[in-house]
């Protein structure tokens, strides 16, 4: 029998079992909130087959194995680096972010090769499959509540779009999360504008832009699409007014590079009147990268300054900068550490 990596092998594994339809949303619906398989208000065994009954302990077993928790590395503002490990002995990462948010890995590396980030250093290693996306999920939840689920961690969301789309459903769905406060980032590759109005559960989205300059964009993001970055906010803004749900702009500010009078003159053509906020995130420092982050007082200047000429700017921290646990630094400095092993919530 194939290991699990995917929701559908696990829904023909269910099926397997005897489960019909409201026994696999049951299963799937603890599962994902973090919860027993004896939790709920209905005994185990007035509602579940027997053959579902006698392997689930099996199965529990091999979702809680998908994803294992190796270290974890919290910060001064309430955010928390996790080092993750998966059942092949590849590593990956989320964050556990202040407020309920939860960023998840989406690749193991990425492909992009963005020259500011640590992931893009190695390239793509492999996908991460739908059941380990939701397995980031239920693991977070069991160290606490999460409401929020964004797809910026490891990895170009587009590049494994029908993973993400698959553990999207199930998240919008019996995970509980609120369509809105599912979030997919991508640098733009058109299949994300395609692929996302068709689902049952239409994500928020999330462009990682971080420079209105075409020619600039290509040396930072060299293996993104060659798309016109005003081109690229254009087609935000059509699916952001399409779902009602605000386009979140991701601007990682460089100290000299993307900062500059020329550049705060193009975000405001390009983003005045459109459905959008700019997420303006001082760079994480990289060993090794030739890249600095401002000063604060500067890139709170530069919102201040967008703000009065008409652009919703929020300036945020990045979250890890204290623990030196910028997107893939955890994975690249360590990737021997011991499991370390977690204990359910109960059920509420």
């Amino acid at each position: 029998m194939p290991p699990l990596s995917h929701l559908s092998q696990l829904h023909e594994r269910l099926a397997a079992l005897g489960a019909r339809p409201a026994h696999a949303r049951r299963v799937l619906r603890l599962w994902a909130n973090a919860l027993p398989q004896d939790s709920g208000p209905r005994a185990i065994d007035d509602f579940l087959p027997r053959t579902l009954r006698d392997g689930l302990p099996q199965l529990a077993a091999e979702l809680a194995g998908l994803v294992t928790l190796v270290s974890r590395h919290p910060g001064a503002d309430g955010s928390e680096r996790l080092l993750l490990r998966l059942s092949d002995g590849q590593a990956c990462e989320a964050v556990l972010l202040p407020r309920g948010g939860l960023c998840v890995s989406s690749q193991v590396g990425c492909a992009v090769g963005c020259t500011f980030c640590m992931t893009g250093r190695e390239g793509l290693q492999r996908q991460i499959g739908s059941a380990e996306i939701v397995a980031q999920v239920a693991l977070a939840r069991a160290l606490r509540p999460v409401r929020k689920v964004v797809f910026m961690g490891m990895g170009e969301p587009a590049h494994n779009l029908a993973n993400v789309m698959e553990a999207i459903e199930l998240l919008g769905t019996a995970g509980g999360i609120g369509h809105k406060s599912l979030v997919v980032s991508t640098v733009g590759d058109e299949r994300v504008f395609q692929r996302l109005p068709q689902g049952p559960v239409k994500p928020a989205l999330a462009l990682s832009l971080h420079t209105t300059r075409a020619d600039l964009r290509a040396r930072l993001l060299p293996r993104a699409p060659r798309w016109d970055p005003a081109e690229l906010v254009a087609a935000g803004d059509a699916y952001a007014r399409a779902t009602g749900y605000p386009l979140q702009v991701q601007w990682t500010l460089l100290d000299g590079v993307n900062d500059t009078a020329e550049e705060l003159d193009g975000i405001v053509r390009v983003l005045q009147g459109r459905h959008a906020v700019l997420n303006m995130i001082p760079y994480n420092d990289v060993p090794g990268l030739p890249y600095r982050r401002p000063s604060w007082e500067r890139a709170a200047e530069i919102a201040r300054h967008l703000h009065r000429r008409g652009v919703l700017t929020k300036l945020r921290h990045s979250a890890g900068q204290d623990v030196d646990g910028g997107c893939g630094q955890l994975r690249a400095r360590s990737l021997v550490e011991q499991p370390v092993a977690i204990v359910p919530r109960a059920a509420a």
